[in-house]
């Protein structure tokens, strides 16, 4: 099983990144959560971090009872399917561009519970107010953006997402939700080259240490090899 991580970075930037092959011992929904909590915790992270989720459509995966999406909504009711949130999604596409309608943003709120309480709320729609005012009809650095990837940056690079946190909040989840899946093909491309006719008797966890350098080439190449001898 190949698993990804999409998340926005401190610039602003939606970034993707495989961050590991994984050999489960069945397909079964359970023996598959139990390998994403396990990769999770290896990067410090838990089922609660997660805000969205996609897979394919076997029933595995995306079943209304036993699926693997579900058993995660089950510890995780922010961690919405993507397949299932299309509709929702549009409507938030649309609703954030500079047009925006405030209405169907606070709808996208109650997606998020855990993160808009009552109190929130109010001071969500305090920040729209001045929002409103501030970047889309004063700040000429706001005009001619060419979709939320750019609102994102400009946000934190003018120090805006300080001012209209909670907004920004709902661009990051706005952002998170779609998923590119040619990251998981090329990584199962990757495979055939290392795991070959010459090498076809490694083990997973050197399979998986091969593979994962191999596809995030740029962000390896900046490690030093002093840093890795020091490690080793």
């Amino acid at each position: 099983m190949a698993i990804c991580l999409r998340y926005v970075d401190k610039r602003g930037f939606v970034m993707e990144a495989f961050i590991g092959l994984v050999h489960i011992k069945d397909t079964s929904a359970l023996s598959l959560k139990e390998a994403i909590v396990d990769v999770l915790a290896h990067h410090s992270l838990t089922l609660s971090n997660v805000f969205g989720q996609c897979y394919d459509r076997a029933s595995n995966m995306q079943g209304e009872l036993g699926g693997l999406k579900t058993l995660i909504r089950q510890e995780s009711r922010t961690a919405h399917s993507v397949h299932c949130f299309a509709h929702q999604l549009q409507l938030t596409l649309v609703a954030v561009s500079k047009n925006f309608d405030i209405k169907k943003i606070m709808r996208m709120t109650e997606l998020y519970p855990d993160d808009f309480d009552e109190s929130n709320m109010r001071a969500l729609e305090n920040q729209f107010v001045n929002y409103t005012i501030d970047v889309r009809d004063i700040d000429e650095r706001f005009s001619n953006l060419g979709g939320l990837g750019e609102l994102s940056r400009k946000l934190i690079e003018t120090k805006k997402h300080l001012s209209y946190s909670l907004i920004f909040l709902l661009v990051k989840f706005a952002l998170l939700l779609p998923v590119v899946t040619a990251i998981v093909e090329r990584v199962f491309l990757t495979m055939k080259i290392i795991k070959n006719d010459l090498r076809n008797r490694m083990d997973d966890e050197f399979l998986d240490n091969c593979i994962v350098p191999y596809v995030e080439k740029k962000v390896f190449k900046d490690v030093s090899n002093e840093c890795i001898m020091r490690i080793f």
